[in-house]
């Protein structure tokens, strides 16, 4: 997509930021998106299938601006009642085009949750004391995760893939490595939240008063540690039994990737736990986790060229607002 719409999708890019802008300016929404590669994302998915219906150059570029620019500080402000209810503060907003997936999850769990017993209140054996700590719980999960597929891989193959490495070796160093990873996000979104909200005051009083910065969803990630894993789990086992499903019917199966059911799922999962308790995280990330499997399956027709690759895209946003533009543009 960046090949054939690369050009498009910069211009798209830098103009919907100066959307984003006038909108916090003059609306009542005074969210500024922060969250550059899901604008990069959802730049290009407006390019691609606005060209799908032959409108090219500066009307594709225009169109598009104001499209994602309206969504920049649309979506933060659909969610912001939840993220509230997460944050603890009204002066942090979501900018992640997974909302639709907050919000569900939310959703579900104010419905059938209960807040009576959160994800953090679990009791944890005293000989399980160590997975309290999160880097340890996600490498502990992961390896389980990456044991299983390296046994149904085969360990030739994963000996082909490690470079030579033993099988059993690499896929413990690919759960360290991920728990690792995790952990820089962690402490990363500490260190952003601690900084940009005395940094955004200076936005406030000179650009656009009262302004909100809209961040990603690891930003939610320290609020409920145990609903991130418990949150990307539901999620994930989703995922598997939509592709149980998409196989029985012979629909194009959309295959269970670890990155969106972990960082979707596991922010879904903090949603429904803040609404609804231990139950509300379950409930809420698995019923976004069967979202983010069919929407993109139904999303791959309107892709045009792209979807003939059997290539899409993951988060719910990207399936609700291509799917709506979609049907517009046809």
């Amino acid at each position: 997509a960046q090949e054939a719409f690369g050009y498009e999708m910069a211009l798209i890019m830098f103009f919907s930021f100066i959307v984003n802008i006038l909108l916090a300016r003059f609306t009542p929404l005074k969210y500024i998106f922060l969250t550059g590669h899901h604008t990069m994302f959802m730049s290009m998915l407006v390019a691609v299938i606005l060209s799908t219906a032959g409108i090219t150059g500066t009307m594709l570029v225009a169109i598009g601006s104001i499209l994602v620019g309206s969504l920049m500080v649309i979506m933060p402000a659909l969610a912001q009642k939840y993220t509230e209810k997460v944050m603890g503060t009204d002066q942090l907003a979501m900018g992640h085009f997974s909302t639709f997936s907050y919000l569900i999850s939310g959703f579900i769990g104010s419905k059938f949750g209960d807040t009576s017993r959160t994800t953090e209140d679990m009791n944890v054996p005293k000989s399980l004391m160590f997975l309290r700590d999160t880097p340890v719980a996600v490498a502990v999960t992961m390896a389980i995760f990456f044991l299983f597929a390296s046994i149904f891989a085969g360990g030739d193959f994963v000996e082909t893939v490690s470079g030579g490495q033993n099988w059993v070796v690499f896929t413990f160093i690919q759960s360290l490595t991920f728990a690792g990873g995790v952990y820089i996000v962690l402490q990363g979104v500490k260190m952003l939240i601690a900084e940009i909200v005395p940094a955004f005051k200076g936005i406030s009083d000179k650009l656009v008063p009262g302004a909100k910065p809209a961040l990603d969803c690891p930003m939610v990630f320290p609020m409920a540690p145990n609903a991130v894993l418990i949150g990307f789990l539901s999620s994930f086992a989703a995922g598997l039994v939509a592709m149980g499903i998409q196989g029985m019917f012979d629909w194009t199966i959309i295959v269970a990737g670890v990155v969106p059911h972990f960082f979707v799922g596991g922010a879904a999962g903090v949603y429904g736990n803040a609404t609804g308790g231990l139950r509300g995280a379950i409930l809420g990330s698995f019923t976004q986790g069967l979202c983010i499997s069919f929407l993109p399956m139904l999303l791959l027709p309107v892709l045009g060229s792209i979807g003939l690759e059997a290539t899409t895209f993951a988060d719910f946003d990207f399936g609700v607002v291509g799917l709506i533009l979609g049907w517009i543009v046809s």
